[in-house]
């Protein structure tokens, strides 16, 4: 039997696993544990079977989002005199389970079929056209264990321009500032934002110049 931690060829990773090498291999082909009755691997988080005498447990938490689908298990294994696999999978204790939601703020906090996850760590992903105010603190009202928050606006007008250079040009510190604003949040700064970084831009412009 061959306990090895290692990225053994046809395994699946996630975000969380750091990438290894030992003296510069990145991984290793199935066949490197031929001759072996069982050999039991670490490193991939997620359990799985690289074939009948290999495989993952995977961990016993998830330490990520990308794990929020795992089925966080052991192996229990018997082997027999002759080399017989006998392996049955046992579920680890989930104290908190992980679960990823998009959509608009509103939505989310309406609908009652996301009742269930009340008590789940929380990826979630706003698709709202302009962000919204508060959105953590409106989120955690309702999802106390939100712990990422993301933005993905849906429908967000274009102003056709790839680059940022093409964006900016011809554009004083002034216009890039309020543009980054409305790029960033979805909608126009309103008089007292638009007042107070023009202020901003006029006074690093007046100190760039030794004016002060």
């Amino acid at each position: 039997m061959v306990l090895a931690h290692a990225f053994v060829v046809g395994g699946q990773v996630s975000d969380s696993e750091r990438d290894i090498a030992v003296g510069g291999v990145p991984s290793v082909p199935p066949a490197v544990f031929d001759g072996v009755d069982y050999a039991a691997l670490g490193h991939l988080h997620g359990c799985q079977t690289v074939n009948e005498r290999l495989r993952y447990s995977g961990s016993p938490l998830a330490y990520s989002f990308s794990e929020a689908e795992h089925r966080k298990t052991m192996w229990l294994v018997d082997l027999g005199p002759g080399g017989e696999v006998d392996a049955r999978r046992i579920d680890c204790p989930v104290p908190r389970p992980l679960h990823r939601l998009r959509g608009a703020l509103e939505a989310l906090l309406a609908d009652p079929a996301l009742e269930r996850y009340q008590q789940h760590w929380l990826q979630v992903t706003l698709t709202d056209p302009v962000r919204p105010e508060r959105a953590m603190e409106q989120l955690r009202a309702r999802f106390p264990h939100t712990l990422q928050l993301a933005f993905d606006p849906e429908a967000r007008p274009d102003d056709g321009l790839s680059s940022y250079a093409a964006r900016t040009s011809g554009r004083d510190d002034t216009e890039i500032a309020l543009g980054f604003v409305r790029h960033v949040r979805g909608s126009d700064p309103d008089a007292a934002e638009r007042e107070l970084l023009t202020a901003a831009t006029s006074a690093v412009g007046t100190a760039g110049r030794g004016e002060v």
